[in-house]
């Protein structure tokens, strides 16, 4: 494979999936990672992908990805780290799930135990709706088609009277330094406004989120009470967040 070959392949891999690791990469391109790294920073420099911690993610960080595409990226990781999010739920508690793909996961796992549950996310309303015992409210607005979910000041307006236990959010990117970050203003804003109405806000994201500074700011860091990850977690950020009074949560692979 010729090097110009390679570089377009790894472009293509990186926007068809949202981000990917280099050793996968390595496989894929059969050459070493070393080779895949110095190829990142090439594409970086050329505006062609953002470095991630471990790999790379596509630079269409203004446009959501749609949420089909979303539910297979990272899923292993993803599936772990809902399955452990759900032991911090409580029965009578009420929570608000957000429109990703790891509330998605989390919605399935959580028990039909007496729970109330705010959302908005059609997807996650809709895997509720079997378990008799969740009363359900989901957050009208502005429908946005790719994730499925509400957004808009309607959807900020209709949070407004509830307060909650704990929030469960993830979000497009994790910075130390620039806090979390979504894809678009929209989002961003919604996510804002559960963090507000949160007495405990419980960030589920894998590593591959981590470095990451998308379009649209959410918060900083002192809003957020836990993260649960995965292993591949960079050793820094983990112990940086620590000293920031995050408690991190590393999930076995």
């Amino acid at each position: 494979m010729l090097v110009a070959e390679r570089y377009e392949r790894i472009v293509r891999l990186v926007n068809e999936r949202g981000s990917i690791r280099v050793n996968e990469l390595s496989e894929l391109c059969g050459v070493t990672e070393e080779t895949i790294r110095r190829d990142l920073t090439r594409l970086e420099l050329e505006g062609k992908l953002r470095r991630s911690h471990g790999g790379a993610v596509s630079v269409r960080t203004a446009a959501e990805i749609p949420h089909a595409q979303r539910e297979i990226m990272n899923m292993d990781e993803k599936r772990q780290i809902a399955q452990y999010a759900v032991q911090y739920i409580a029965p009578r508690e009420r929570i608000i799930l957000d429109a990703s793909s790891t509330a998605w996961y989390m919605a399935a796992l959580i028990p039909d135990i007496p729970l109330t549950v705010l959302t908005n996310s059609m997807k996650v309303a809709q895997e509720l709706s079997v378990k008799e015992k969740i009363e359900v409210i989901a957050v009208g607005g502005l429908l946005s088609p790719a994730s499925l979910s509400f957004v808009g000041p309607l959807a900020e307006r209709s949070l407004e009277p509830y307060f909650v236990d704990k929030a469960f959010l993830s979000c497009k990117g994790l910075h130390l330094d620039k806090g979390l970050s979504e894809s678009n203003e929209a989002q961003a804003r919604v996510k804002q406004k559960m963090i507000e109405q949160a007495g405990q806000v419980i960030l589920l994201a894998d590593s591959s989120k981590i470095g990451v500074q998308a379009f649209t700011k959410v918060s900083d860091w002192e809003a957020i009470h836990r993260l649960v990850t995965d292993q591949n977690a960079p050793d820094g950020f983990v112990s940086g967040l620590r000293e920031l009074g995050v408690d991190v949560v590393q999930i076995d692979g």
